[in-house]
């Protein structure tokens, strides 16, 4: 008997991921590593109260999700001084951009980002047909006025760009994101991801608008909050478009325990105040370290350092694979000329002291092997 053939889109895509988990590059090693320092995860872990709250919540797992999150949207509405039905919680942003560009793009339509940006946006598009075009970043930062030239140029249905950014670490004032949204050209709509937004300075969200139908925001719980591993994401904008979500979600994907969990994480801003203080510790600890040994930090609004290596791409990925062997997790940036730096993930003090050890042997190693 012979089963469909795929269609000649899913024919034509890789059989591939954005990333290479931790895990599996631990069973390759054989051990677990050492210092857990490359998926911005938070190391700092989540509110105890959200912990107790999913603990709680796992007695009742035999029941579906409110297929709604209508506490959670409700307390989010709350948080922001926003309407409901503004908002849509789902499986983390990873989840909410598949359906974004579900619900945008078709077989064709073109779409802009930044070279070197959040590749999960990217295989969303793939996977839907969709026609990417990309601008270079500037210093080190997306560049809004590119990005913009680029969508005028193309027709682009939707444009990426996250503030702060990943993978460098870099922001922009809300102004200039501002400035961005007031120059869309008809017909597209900015993707505004702002999973580092709880991390970064005042001022660097524009103010909320909901009235704005081409402006598309996306949170996340698995940052600043360390819910990474429960997968609650929300998205925010006009109330037309995230009926739109409404479409296609899958509508029992959130667990009761995540759920429980980001309500009682949202609500704990002391957590919330700590995790910052770690943070903010733990980036000036790495930059310390890169400093330390002759390297340079840039700076950083994220949960994350990225650090540059002061050669090219080859010499980064050396030094990178010689921690990743030697039991320290990291990822680097994969265009140049940011692929010159390696990305740290901040984390606790004895996992930097291990990263710490660790950096000084790989970049032996990476001069040893390149000259």
């Amino acid at each position: 008997m012979t089963k469909p053939t795929l269609t000649p889109l899913a024919q034509s895509l890789p059989a591939s991921v954005p990333f290479v988990g931790p895990e599996t590059q631990e069973r390759q090693l054989g051990q677990p590593f050492a210092a857990r320092l490359g998926a911005n995860e938070s190391a700092f872990g989540p509110s105890p109260t959200a912990v107790a709250a999913m603990q709680r919540a796992a007695s009742e797992v035999w029941m579906y999700g409110d297929p709604e999150s209508h506490d959670l949207r409700h307390a989010l509405a709350g948080h922001h001084a926003i309407a409901p039905d503004t908002i849509m919680v789902g499986e983390g942003i990873d989840g909410l951009l598949g359906l974004l560009v579900r619900l945008y793009v078709g077989k064709g339509d073109a779409v802009v980002t930044s070279a070197g940006a959040y590749p999960t946006f990217n295989y969303h598009v793939a996977g839907f047909g969709g026609v990417l075009h990309t601008v270079p970043y500037r210093d080190d930062h997306e560049d809004p006025h590119a990005l913009l030239t680029k969508a005028h140029d193309k027709s682009a249905k939707l444009i990426y760009i996250a503030n702060p950014d990943n993978p460098m670490g870099s922001w922009h004032s809300g102004e200039r994101i501002q400035a961005m949204i007031d120059g869309l050209p008809d017909g597209c709509m900015l993707v505004l991801d702002e999973a580092y937004i709880d991390l970064a300075p005042e001022g660097t969200a524009p103010a909320l608008n909901t009235d704005t139908g081409n402006v598309i925001r996306l949170r996340t719980f698995s940052k600043a909050h360390g819910l990474a591993g429960a997968r609650v994401g929300y998205a925010i904008g006009s109330a037309d478009t995230i009926t739109g979500f409404h479409k296609v979600r899958n509508h029992f994907g959130m667990s009761r325990v995540s759920q429980a969990a980001a309500l009682e994480a949202l609500q704990d801003r002391q957590w919330l105040s700590h995790v910052k203080a770690e943070v903010a510790k733990s980036r000036d600890r790495i930059s310390q370290i890169a400093q330390d040994n002759g390297l340079t930090a840039l700076p950083s609004a994220t949960n994350f350092v990225a650090i540059d290596c002061g050669h090219d791409g080859d010499f980064a990925r050396a030094v990178l694979a010689d921690l990743v062997a030697n039991g320290i997790f990291v990822r680097m940036p994969s265009v140049a000329p940011q692929d010159r730096c390696i990305r740290v993930s901040c984390g606790t003090p004895a996992q930097l002291d291990a990263f710490a050890e660790a950096l000084p042997r790989a970049l032996r190693a990476a001069h040893e092997k390149l000259g």
